[in-house]
């Protein structure tokens, strides 16, 4: 389902089962991923698309709409420094990615595009992580013999 096409429904209505309330004692943490649940697509920001997609989050809705911005503006600082979103995205589980072909092509040629010298101005790491997506393949893609 092309998740874009709902940016008016929650990621409760997307993804369920809806998720209760968050305990009483529940983490800030916790209980922000509960809210942002009830936020329709259409209203989640960058640093809200960073934080589901850190907490692994309904990933098939979530990183559609990443790759969305990231086409963008790839470097864009979500929350806490340039690239933020980037580095958030990449670091979702291949198994997310191989159910979205797609966004996860578009990603990739715009990860080739970025200038080395913006690679290497990113946090202690992130270069081996954009090469380690780059260089993903589809689990559901046969190779070539």
């Amino acid at each position: 389902m092309d998740h874009l096409l709902h940016l008016d429904r929650t990621l409760d209505e997307l993804d369920p089962p809806r998720w209760t309330p968050p305990a009483a004692d529940a983490t800030r943490l916790v209980r922000t991923v509960h809210e942002l649940r009830r936020i329709p697509l259409g209203e989640l920001g960058p640093a809200d698309l960073r934080t589901l997609l850190a907490q692994q989050v309904a990933l098939p809705s979530v990183l559609p709409l990443a790759v969305r911005l990231l086409v963008e503006e790839p470097l864009l600082d979500a929350y806490f420094y340039e690239g933020d979103l980037l580095l958030a995205a990449v670091d979702a589980p291949a198994s997310a990615w191989g159910l979205l072909p797609e966004p996860g092509a578009r990603l990739r040629a715009v990860i080739a595009t970025l200038p080395e010298a913006a690679v290497a101005a990113l946090p202690r790491g992130a270069a081996e992580a954009l090469a380690r997506f780059v260089g993903q393949r589809c689990p559901d893609i046969a190779r070539p013999r």
